[in-house]
């Protein structure tokens, strides 16, 4: 399916067919550009900047790439190709035909999902908004901003389910999508991990790192849903979304090869003398990497959860990879052990219903993939000639929501008392200190092929371009 960029709003949806919804998204449009100019990146409006824009949906040449200013992007409505004969893959109502309308019993079940994943895009944009004027490279401030323009685009992706399928209540939602503001004490967004602030790049990779793989996550259950094109939109999100984590993980690579590089100059490990010289410790690092790995699991929601059974049960929500994955796709009799906590300090073991343990399946597969880019800089750290290993903490650990909620347990989930827990906390995961030092490095660098002092040059540039590349002419 061709992507028409002719029209006011680019889509392939054939929206000119459909005047009531393309005068409702057109209406909505001006409001999407006023909060673009008020909460993203407005200072570097007048910038030039190398982006990637979709041109197809197809998983070959699906995109171009040019200069563009970033208010000047085509932010359009995007599907992927419908799967012909495609069925339900899973629940109540598996082997039925998808369905193209929302179900009315399922209604608002399905709104609230599309709300959710929603208000996540707009949040990352407003948590991000300022990093432009600490960036460490011209390379990195082109990747800041494809990032943001394109979780703007999949804001768009949702407001047009919600326009398209809910009616009245669909485009109040979308209204509220661009009213709630990351971090707002009357407002904030609905997720607590997209209220976090994010001041500095370490941040920033570790949020493209952890927080956009839940992302990942959450799509690929969505694109098993039964409503298709629920599936469709993010089926083709994940295309995009790819970029996002790259960023994450080749940036966090980056850093550690510079630590390292910093480390063999001055022959040390030490954590002070490796930051005299501007560089990330590696006892740092990994006191990032706990913060933000903790504040994404809650992202999947309780361990126990009759929500989630319901979803799986009703097709709204599969597990990822769902047909390729799984052999049982209804799941009615299925059970799985899960280590819960006792009320006592202690831990039990409690059988429960697969489809109401379908958030830890997802967590699951979460951790082990997060563990992927972790080998690798560990790898890298061998290498190098250090003992040092970067860890995940365990699932339990600093969590908000579900049955370890609030509960004190120490880096390898094990229950601790709560005086000791916050007495050791600040060793966990970023301290005052930690946070003011690595302010202190965030210089901006945006000579072409320059990079700061705590970060190594990418491999290679965008689209085969040089590392070199001036990716974004600043006015």
């Amino acid at each position: 399916m061709s992507i028409n960029y002719s029209e006011k709003i680019p889509n392939n949806v054939n929206l000119a067919n459909d005047k009531t919804l393309q005068r409702a998204l057109e209406h909505w449009q001006p409001r999407f550009l006023d909060w673009w100019r008020e909460m993203g990146p407005n200072d570097f409006a007048s910038a030039d900047v190398y982006l990637r824009t979709a041109i197809g949906v197809d998983a070959q040449g699906w995109a171009n790439y040019g200069s563009v200013k970033m208010p000047d992007y085509r932010w359009g409505i995007f599907l992927a190709d419908p799967m012909p004969d495609r069925t339900i893959g899973f629940g109540d109502s598996f082997g039925q035909p998808v369905w193209q309308q929302v179900p009315g019993e399922f209604r608002s079940q399905f709104r609230r999902l599309i709300v959710t994943q929603g208000d996540t895009e707009p949040a990352s944009v407003e948590q991000q908004r300022l990093l432009g004027h600490t960036c460490p490279s011209l390379y990195d401030l082109r990747n800041l901003f494809q990032i943001n323009v394109e979780e703007g685009r999949h804001l768009w992706a949702m407001v047009y389910l919600l326009h398209a399928y809910f009616g009245r209540d669909g485009r109040e939602e979308a209204e509220e999508l661009l009213a709630r503001h990351s971090g707002d004490v009357d407002k904030p967004r609905i997720l607590g991990t997209f209220n976090e602030p994010i001041e500095d790049w370490l941040s920033f990779l570790c949020f493209t790192y952890f927080t956009d793989r839940d992302g990942k996550f959450q799509l690929k259950s969505l694109a098993e849903s039964s409503f298709d094109p629920l599936a469709r939109t993010c089926r083709f999100m994940l295309t995009e979304e790819a970029h996002h984590m790259f960023v994450g993980e080749t940036g966090l690579a980056r850093v550690v090869k510079r630590t390292l590089e910093v480390m063999k100059e001055t022959g040390t490990d030490d954590p002070e003398a490796i930051r005299r010289q501007g560089a990330v410790d590696l006892p740092l690092l990994q006191r990032y990497l706990s913060f933000w790995f903790s504040s994404s699991l809650d992202l999947f929601g309780s361990e126990v959860s009759s929500n989630a059974a319901s979803s799986f049960a009703n097709g709204i929500k599969g597990r990822p990879d769902e047909t390729t994955q799984y052999q049982d796709h209804v799941c009615a009799d299925a059970t799985r052990e899960l280590d819960l906590p006792d009320g006592q300090g202690g831990l039990k073991n409690e059988t429960v219903g697969m489809r109401n343990a379908m958030n830890e399946v997802l967590r699951e597969a979460y951790v082990k993939d997060c563990e992927i880019g972790l080998k690798r800089w560990n790898m890298q750290i061998k290498r190098a000639g250090y003992a040092f290993e970067l860890n995940l903490p365990s699932s339990r650990f600093r969590r908000a929501i579900g049955a370890w909620a609030n509960l004190p347990t120490d880096l390898e989930g094990k229950p601790i008392g709560r005086e000791e827990f916050d007495r050791r906390l600040p060793g966990w995961i970023p301290s005052a200190a930690d946070k003011t030092f690595v302010k202190s490095l965030m210089q901006r660098v945006v000579q072409p092929g320059k990079m700061a002092s705590w970060i190594a040059p990418p491999d290679r540039g965008v689209n085969n371009l040089p590392v070199d590349n001036e990716y974004v002419r600043l006015a």
